[in-house]
């Protein structure tokens, strides 16, 4: 069963660090592009990062650039989110999604989602 499992939210202070993790499980991730998306209460969801395996490619929405950074450990299966510098604005539950191709896409492109993990910034 192909399944992703998101993890490594939790409350941080503004300014702090975390690191997000997506496991897979059932298929590789060296051929899929891996997607972080995020959404925040009373708010629609957008894409955060993501990264294509197949041809290394990244991408960052502007409001995270220079902050977070989006890596792939294919010889475990995982793909990690390092954030940095948290602002209250980054809070939201954040999601991993992938799809079997290559470059980044839209919501719309992920075939398989993780099931979120909370991530609170505030004092």
């Amino acid at each position: 069963q192909l399944q992703l499992v998101d993890s490594g939210g939790g409350l941080v202070q503004p300014g702090g660090s975390l690191r997000l993790s997506c496991t897979a499980s059932g298929f590789t991730l060296a051929n899929y592009a891996i997607g972080w998306f995020r959404q925040a209460p009373g708010k629609e969801r957008e894409g955060v990062s993501c990264i294509s395996n197949s041809d290394g490619s990244t991408y960052y929405a502007d409001s995270v650039k220079g902050r977070f950074t989006i890596s792939s450990d294919n010889a475990k299966n995982i793909v990690y989110l390092q954030m940095s510098t948290l602002k209250p604005e980054d809070t939201a539950v954040y999601y991993c999604a992938a799809f079997f191709g290559v470059g980044c896409g839209g919501a719309g492109a992920y075939d398989y989602w993780g099931q979120g993990t909370q991530v609170t910034v505030s004092s």
